[in-house]
């Protein structure tokens, strides 16, 4: 859609309060178009008040709404960290998840005032241009959407944050183009992604960040911290003995191991458009629970279960970057990986030591496929040793098989 297009519909602008958004926002009261605002409260660690951002908005001439979709974001959270779902670099899929949290809860909020379109202020460049339209698409297929930032009118008039303050300024809305940034930030529940500017050279260190979630490892504590944490059927229930609900967990873990330098990664991925880019994370949350998990896996999970969870991960964390969380072959995927998580019962302590997770014991795990008399080198009730003489006689079959046809290099 393009600006001429929006004439006589309602329009649901996606808002953070920056220049972007406002500029966006007047724009369009400007050429006649009926603009409602809407901003989603996913806990940002970077946020000290969401209702910062109405304020902001608000010279702008257009109602903005908070749509609190926080308890809807720990849920994605604990979703993704049973799926183990990270992508390129082994990083947690923090602001995938989140476009798909935001736009179902904007859409729906967005249909209750009786807009017919969703306008986001994503470049034509990113993954997230994708992500806010195919869920756009998928949850609701009769609403429009307008990309400001690939509609040429738009990106004629404003080509640089100079002109935007420009408009605004004229426009009687105070507005500053800020100091030159070295990088840019996106922040939810899961994580934050920082990327571009000077993060866009390889020869620039990802220590230029400056960790909002936490400290990087060098700057942790000198001393061991011990954390527990209780799943059931593969969900965080208690940590160091106190049960929590989902979002106050999530907050608790993301401070504890924010504090002690877990989380941090930095990726060179795959986008969704072809290019590549480049990205510092933090989720020192997903991170401390998603490694308290994986401990419960490996031992409630045998080989072939094993090799089945990876694809299916794998599956998920790419549907989630791609804006495919809500499709048939994501739904599947997490149906499969539940079932695995019904044995992930178990209680994990761990050491958290300047970025380190280490492991210290895992308990109460009834599925537990791990038998320390089998896996026993010395003389133990276990596995008796010469049972397994007549298994090497038959992989010897096919070996000498296989050496005696050439088929061995």
């Amino acid at each position: 859609m393009k600006l001429h297009d929006l004439h006589g519909k309602k329009v649901g602008v996606c808002v953070s309060g920056g220049l972007d958004s406002r500029t966006v926002t007047k724009k369009l009261l400007e050429e006649g178009v009926d603009v409602v605002c809407f901003t989603a409260d996913l806990a940002q660690p970077d946020e000290s008040d969401i209702r910062d951002v109405v304020t902001k908005m608000n010279p702008c001439g257009a109602p903005t709404h908070i749509v609190d979709l926080k308890n809807e974001m720990a849920e994605a959270c604990f979703q993704v960290i049973q799926a183990q779902a990270m992508y390129d670099g082994g990083y947690w899929n923090s602001t995938g998840i989140a476009r798909a949290v935001t736009v179902k809860g904007v859409v729906e909020a967005m249909q209750k005032e009786g807009c017919t379109v969703l306008a986001h202020g994503a470049t034509g460049r990113g993954n997230d241009q994708m992500r806010f339209e195919r869920y756009t698409n998928v949850l609701a297929p009769d609403m429009g959407v307008y990309a400001p930032w690939r509609d040429p009118t738009l990106l004629e008039a404003f080509p640089g944050r100079l002109e935007m303050v420009a408009y605004l300024r004229a426009a009687g809305i105070e507005a500053f183009p800020g100091g030159q940034k070295r990088y840019s930030t996106d922040a939810n529940l899961a994580g934050l992604s920082h990327e571009a500017e000077d993060l866009e050279s390889l020869e620039t260190p990802c220590t230029i960040v400056n960790p909002t979630m936490g400290v990087w490892p060098m700057d942790a504590p000198d001393q061991e911290e011990i954390f527990t944490v209780r799943f059931e059927e593969g969900r965080a229930i208690f940590i160091d003995g106190v049960e929590m609900a989902p979002l106050a967990l999530m907050q608790a873990a993301n401070t504890i191991g924010g504090r002690n330098g877990v989380g941090f990664k930095n990726a060179l991925e795959n986008r969704i458009i072809g290019t590549k880019s480049r990205g510092v994370y933090e989720a020192p949350g997903m991170e401390l629970l998603g490694r308290c998990l994986e401990c419960v896996y490996e031992a409630t999970m045998d080989r072939k279960a094993r090799d089945l969870f990876r694809t299916l991960s794998t599956l998920v964390a790419d549907q989630i970057y791609d804006g495919r969380f809500y499709d048939p072959a994501t739904r599947a995927a997490l149906a499969g990986i539940g079932e695995f998580a019904k044995s992930a019962t178990g209680t994990v302590s761990v050491g958290l030591y300047k970025g380190n997770v280490l492991f210290r014991s895992l308990t109460d795990c009834p599925a537990s496929l791990y038998n320390e008399e089998d896996s026993s080198m010395e003389a133990s009730e276990g596995l008796n040793p010469v049972s397994s003489q007549g298994f090497a006689e038959i992989q010897s079959v096919e070996a000498r098989s296989l050496a005696r046809a050439g088929q061995i290099l």
